[in-house]
């Protein structure tokens, strides 16, 4: 679906959320979210945030995060709570300790997400104009084992190459498989840059195109 604005763009996901969200606390009682980082993504909650009354039922974890101290500017925890600072009740999972130290290590996550093994009711998903998604970057080390759609783990920790200029670290990311293990998937992706790279993404084995070959319902929402 496209839109003329960001704002359009950034309207049409948070309702999107919402129904999710309502279905989930419908059929279950209880909802269960991966959410981006990234510039499109804290509008999105801050308009989500109000069209929720009760966050009690509502379980949220970033789709990757860098490997720093979650005080850190950097921390995608810390920016996804500061949109979400009016959704009273909403309990977050994080991917990574408060301070880590070392290497990047997914042990952490792992531990964490496999208390709730269940499939995420809606998966939100932005795209860099490198073809990378979560932390799904080109040309990391363990990248095609991250992509696999058999992958067991639900974590890996990931290193881009090149580093990124924005977010230099170390990553931890969701993988494929687990990102796949969801109810419903989106991916939302802003100006004529990024729509380039998606129609590009086969022709030059970009990591998105493992999304667009293995999630067949996958909802792309685009505006300029």
């Amino acid at each position: 679906m496209r839109f003329t604005t960001s704002t359009d763009l950034f309207a049409e996901l948070a309702e999107r959320l919402e129904a999710s969200i309502a279905a989930a606390l419908d059929a279950r009682g209880a909802a269960w979210l991966a959410l981006a980082g990234g510039r499109t993504a804290p509008p999105v909650f801050q308009r989500l945030s109000s069209r929720i009354h009760d966050w009690s039922k509502v379980r949220a974890v970033p789709t990757d995060e860098r490997w720093v101290a979650h005080s850190h500017p950097d921390c995608n925890l810390s920016a996804a709570k500061a949109a979400f600072a009016s959704a009273r009740g909403l309990s977050w999972v994080a991917l990574t300790p408060s301070a880590p130290g070392g290497e990047a290590s997914a042990a952490f996550a792992a531990k964490a997400l496999g208390v709730f093994p269940e499939p995420f009711d809606a998966v939100l998903l932005g795209m860099g104009a490198d073809g990378h998604f979560a932390s799904l970057f080109p040309g990391a080390v363990g990248l095609s084992d991250a992509l696999d759609p058999a992958q067991r783990a639900a974590a890996m920790a990931l290193v881009p190459n090149p580093m990124p200029s924005a977010g230099p670290h170390a990553r931890i990311t969701l993988t494929l498989s687990r990102l796949l293990n969801s109810r419903r998937v989106m991916l939302a992706i802003s100006g004529d840059d990024k729509r380039a790279t998606l129609e590009r993404a086969h022709k030059d084995r970009l990591p998105v195109a493992a999304l667009l070959d293995h999630c067949p319902t996958l909802e792309v929402v685009w505006s300029r």
